[in-house]
């Protein structure tokens, strides 16, 4: 691939720092002996999940722009200024939008359903912040189009959006306490912990992102008093990267199944969460083999932390390069990082079936290195001799014992 400089995507560089960030924090919590504040299997599970959307978002995020553009020439009722000022009437409008998305966003069952990835960890933290799925991220540009039907120009939001979460990054933290006069003025990590908590009395409270003034007008704010407990009402009991994605759609599904008249079944989409059946939840954790997290400690976790350096690293160089890639290459990368993410959150909870995926992973990377190559046809021979290693050296058995620390299983 010619790498053409005026074509690289400067926004690759907020990858790197994000996990700067998260370093910093890190190593203050130590030095403050706060050994509470990361949890490395939860900590893992939040990277991965942030990892997926900023792929996926490679590949639409230019849609989600031109939908912009396209309401606001052909539909925009005002034809608004980029005067200073309307900088920062735009940033209120942004917060608004913000505040009332993300407020349905946890009171109608659909708009839960990719909402609930974000409160599923159980730590507070910046790795927090990167629990944001690529369908929220529809959901929520289809709210931010009421910035441009209004008149805002679609490069006063871009830029606007960009500032606005960057913000919110830095208030999904526990390292800052409270902030004094800022409290009354901007949402702090104080007050968006509060929103994170499952306690009864913080939960639905706090859905700005910057500002307060929403919450206080619309009766949902709440200060912090005794620490939050973080993470769902009703935890998750996994770290598996489809089910922590996929759960709640499939508690819809199982609640329309359910429902009884045409009216419940409007209400299993529409409806509030708070209404959800809990007795769905434990059932689909039972049938799909999720009731239990994995209490055994993590055996190798230099191969695991091997796979998310590799998968970072990646993430990185095509979202540089991005406007370079061909079709195959951008869908080779794309289909071996959510492979790889998807046998992080296995090894997570020590599954045996991911020694098949790591087979078929390892066939798909052979079979596209091999392509590249123009040699496709002789993919059949690293085929033959891996069959080959299995039966000699017999590479399951050694996979379960030094990977997943299981016993020798009888073949």
């Amino acid at each position: 691939m010619r790498i053409n400089m005026s074509h690289i995507n400067y926004l690759a560089f907020a990858i790197p720092a994000f996990f700067l960030f998260v370093f910093i924090e890190y190593r203050v919590a130590q030095h403050r002996r706060q050994k509470t504040v990361f949890k490395y299997e939860s900590s893992v599970a939040n990277f991965s999940i942030g990892i997926a959307e900023r792929l996926l978002n490679l590949f639409i995020a230019a849609s989600f722009y031109q939908v912009y553009f396209w309401v606001y020439n052909n539909y925009a009722i005002f034809n608004i200024s980029d005067k200073w000022y309307m900088w920062f009437i735009l940033l209120l409008a942004t917060d608004l939008v913000w505040y009332w998305y993300h407020r349905l966003g946890h009171e109608i069952n659909f708009l839960w359903a990719a909402h609930i990835v974000h409160h599923q960890s159980e730590e507070f933290n910046l790795t927090t912040a990167a629990r944001i799925t690529t369908i929220q991220a529809v959901f929520r540009n289809v709210f931010w189009c009421t910035l441009p039907l209004i008149g805002f120009h679609p490069n006063m939001i871009i830029t606007i959006l960009l500032a606005h979460g960057a913000y919110s990054f830095f208030t999904h933290t526990q390292l800052i306490g409270k902030l004094g006069l800022l409290e009354h003025i901007f949402i702090t990590p104080s007050l968006h912990g509060v929103h994170h908590a499952s306690d009864e009395k913080y939960l639905d409270k706090n859905y700005g992102d910057v500002f307060v003034f929403w919450d206080k007008l619309f009766g949902t704010f709440q200060t912090e008093e005794e620490a939050p407990k973080y993470g769902l009402t009703h935890p998750i009991k996994s770290y598996s990267f489809l089910w922590q994605h996929f759960h709640y759609y499939l508690e819809i599904l199982e609640a329309c199944k359910r429902a009884t008249s045409f009216k419940a079944k409007i209400n299993a989409v529409f409806g509030s969460p708070a209404l959800m059946d809990q007795n769905i939840r434990p059932y689909l954790e039972e049938k799909y083999h999720q009731a239990k997290k994995q209490t055994k400690p993590i055996q190798f976790k230099f191969y695991l932390n091997l796979q998310l350096v590799i998968v970072v690293g990646l993430l990185t160089l095509v979202t540089l390069f991005f406007k370079q890639l061909s079709a195959l290459d951008g869908a080779a990368v794309l289909t071996f990082i959510l492979l790889s993410l998807i046998n992080i959150g296995a090894l997570l909870e020590q599954r045996r079936w991911i020694y098949y995926l790591e087979c078929f992973r390892l066939i798909l990377t052979t079979a596209y290195i091999f392509y590249s190559f123009n040699i496709i046809e002789y993919l059949a021979l690293p085929v033959l001799l891996f069959i080959v290693l299995e039966r000699v050296f017999s590479l399951s058995d050694k996979y379960y014992k030094y990977v997943l620390d299981y016993q020798k299983t009888s073949k």
